[in-house]
């Protein structure tokens, strides 16, 4: 606009007294929605919400509203990280998040009334509710139609969490046989099966571990105790060897080590803000911006000031 060009004209916009007071408008001002309803979006997944298709024979209450609902919680989450400019940690363990009616319902939280969206107080036990991991719209993305997927929700975490994608599979590995629920045989045991064969556990090893930590929660987000009549087991693990006994313990794990969780972020804004992918010599600045930014407990201002400071941002490669 009109005042970033002013100072660009006069050799001042590159001071990093002038360029922060500008990073601090810029987040301020409303056209920084574009980083919740396209950032977020993009690294979330969240725009598959639109062509998730779950078998209405399973979830007959699965209905447009709720497709709707179900991103908004997680876009006005994002939102008021960075309206309130916290910690990015309160994406991953927050005792707020944000409901209508019909989203409230369909976690089975009382008290909520109206299509409107509110903050709501989720800290009390028994809520089950709160940071990304237990957002409807990831549990969802992360799912089949038929059932959820500790494999695709493993390999999710690792890839926009965790920041260690799990290596591409090799060629000729068969297929998981069947996508659907039975009956017979768990998805902890096809997929114990599926991981005999060495070939396959190179990555299950990684991904399924941190995806069963997610299995109280099924294909809808809704929290369960049971599966198909059976006790939900949730004990997973990360892949430090750290032993989970639930999501509780998934988040704790990656509250103990937050700067893989921030570095992973920060790559994820760099690239949005290049419009290109991260490449090895950006790694020195990405380490720098989560260093620098820990002093303020890791505040989303602190991310973006840092990137629009970062040489990358600042400077284009010689021909």
């Amino acid at each position: 606009d009109d005042e970033l060009l002013k100072l660009a004209e006069a050799d001042r916009l590159h001071k990093p007294e002038v360029l922060h007071v500008q990073v601090d408008r810029m987040l301020r001002d409303e056209r920084s929605q574009s980083l919740v309803t396209n950032f977020a979006a993009q690294w979330l997944y969240l725009r598959n919400l639109d062509s998730f298709r779950p078998d209405l024979r399973l979830f007959a209450d699965f209905d447009d509203n709720l497709r709707k609902a179900l991103p908004r919680e997680t876009e006005l989450l994002f939102d008021h990280v960075l309206r309130e400019d916290l910690s990015v940690l309160q994406l991953i363990r927050s005792d707020t998040t944000f409901l209508n009616e019909r989203l409230a319902k369909h976690y089975g939280i009382s008290g909520v009334l109206g299509s409107h969206f509110r903050a709501v107080d989720v800290s009390e036990q028994g809520l089950h509710r709160g940071g990304l991991l237990r957002h409807g719209s990831i549990l969802a993305v992360t799912s089949y139609a038929t059932r959820t997927s500790p494999t695709i929700r493993g390999n999710w975490i690792l890839e926009n969490i965790l920041g260690t994608p799990a290596p591409p599979p090799p060629p000729n590995v068969p297929a998981l046989k069947e996508k659907k629920s039975s009956a017979s045989v768990t998805v902890r045991e096809r997929l114990a099966e599926h991981r005999e064969n060495p070939a396959c556990a190179s990555c299950h090893d990684l991904m399924d571990p941190i995806g069963f930590a997610l299995e109280h929660y099924d294909a809808v987000g809704r929290w369960r105790q049971f599966d198909q009549g059976m006790p939900v087991d949730a004990s997973g693990a990360l892949p430090d060897g750290k032993q989970l006994t639930g999501l509780a313990d998934l988040e704790a794990g990656i509250m103990e080590r937050p700067e893989m969780f921030v570095s992973t972020l920060t790559e994820k804004l760099l690239t949005f803000a290049l419009g290109r992918g991260i490449e090895p010599y950006d790694a020195p600045a990405i380490r720098r911006i989560v260093r620098e930014s820990a002093d303020s407990n890791y505040r989303f201002s602190s991310l973006v000031k840092g990137i629009a400071s970062s040489p990358p941002f600042q400077m284009r490669i010689a021909e």
